[in-house]
């Protein structure tokens, strides 16, 4: 056991001379053992991009439920006010934007989690380069602002569902070729690659959860990347609810209950590495399309339209890793989820 005291000091230079005009004290037991996790320290901040959006917002109310002090960066895009804790600091801003280095500055966080992200796979293959400037680009200029301003540890957001691209065999482990088939794939790959980068080269300690498809309550309907949420949305208003392709792509569906707990363990854990975050069960799009259409009362037959270019036939992540190293399991099966995620969508229609 190794104790540690560490002062941070914000100093100004002037004509005059210079000011410390901010203090900070830190005091940490340190801790290791035989695995790759590191130090146990005591986080006192943390940044969540993305916290107005599906995942990072749910993150943001267990961070804080937990006792931590949580900042939200979200340009609000895809994101919606009314998802932001009030017991958070929010910034409305881009992660593009080079001003985000000066909230660094000002707020000293311990740790940052990155859930800001261009999520939609048709979008990246329509318009790739704007895929390009959010998902990496705005990555790097996040990371930049970690290293030059004391944080410890990140968390980031990836996409076991789309860097491993079309399955050489089921479930897929992180040993698992990474071909991804769409711009989307390729930018949280390219994440990744940069969080190695910067840990060998600056000490940032890291952590990807490579997520399966997410679903769950404040999902966005409108985009490729909530099928559940689409489907639920429509069903609800009694719309014509469309499946692209022929609905017998299947896809590891792991409600977000499971991934926030993911979330907590890699706080609290911090280990450096990449782990699925899945539940190992293939199901198909025509099975979510007749579950949803019984829970909400849906009586239109499904209207099939045409594949999309950069989507996947089958899709199923292997959690082993996961539930060794780091203790984490998915708890939820799918019919809760599902059942969780309709109530939701019916609370919200009728208001």
């Amino acid at each position: 056991m190794i104790f540690e005291f560490w002062i941070y000091l914000d100093i100004r230079v002037s004509d005059l001379g210079f000011d410390i005009v901010y203090v900070d004290f830190y005091f940490f037991v340190v801790k290791f053992n035989r695995t790759n996790e590191i130090r146990e320290k005591k986080m006192k901040r943390i940044l969540v991009t993305g916290g107005a959006g599906f995942i990072g917002s749910n993150i943001v109310d267990k961070y804080i439920e937990k006792g931590y002090e949580v900042d939200i960066v979200d340009n609000l895009s895809t994101g919606s006010i009314n998802n932001v804790n009030k017991d958070a600091r929010f910034f409305k801003i881009d992660i593009n934007d080079k001003k985000i280095g000066e909230i660094f500055k000002e707020r000293r966080y311990d740790v940052v989690s990155h859930h800001a992200a261009q999520m939609n796979i048709r979008v990246s293959v329509e318009k790739p380069i704007f895929d390009v400037q959010i998902n990496i680009i705005g990555t790097i200029n996040i990371l930049n602002c970690c290293v030059k301003n004391g944080v410890r540890y990140f968390i980031f957001a990836s996409s076991g569902g789309a860097i491993y691209g079309e399955q050489e065999y089921y479930p897929a482990d992180e040993a698992h070729s990474t071909n991804p088939d769409s711009p989307y794939g390729i930018s949280k790959l390219t994440g990744e690659k940069f969080l190695h980068f910067f840990h060998e080269s600056y000490g940032l300690e890291y952590i990807a959860l490579r997520y399966a498809n997410v679903y769950g309550p404040r999902q966005n309907p409108y985009g490729e990347a909530g099928v559940v949420a689409i489907f639920a949305d429509k069903m609800i208003k009694g719309e014509r609810a469309v499946i692209f392709g022929d609905g017998k792509q299947t896809r590891d569906f792991v409600f977000v209950e499971d991934v926030v707990r993911a979330n907590i363990i890699a706080l609290e854990r911090r280990i450096v590495g990449c782990y699925n975050i899945s539940t190992g069960i293939e199901t198909d799009i025509n099975k979510i399309y007749k579950e949803i259409s019984n829970l909400t009362g849906y009586k239109y037959q499904p209207q099939y339209d045409s594949a999309k270019k950069g989507e996947l036939r089958r899709s199923v992540l292997d959690y082993t890793k996961a539930e060794r190293e780091l203790g984490w399991r998915p708890e939820v099966d799918l019919m809760s989820g599902l059942e969780k995620t309709i109530e939701y969508f019916k609370k919200l229609d009728a208001t």
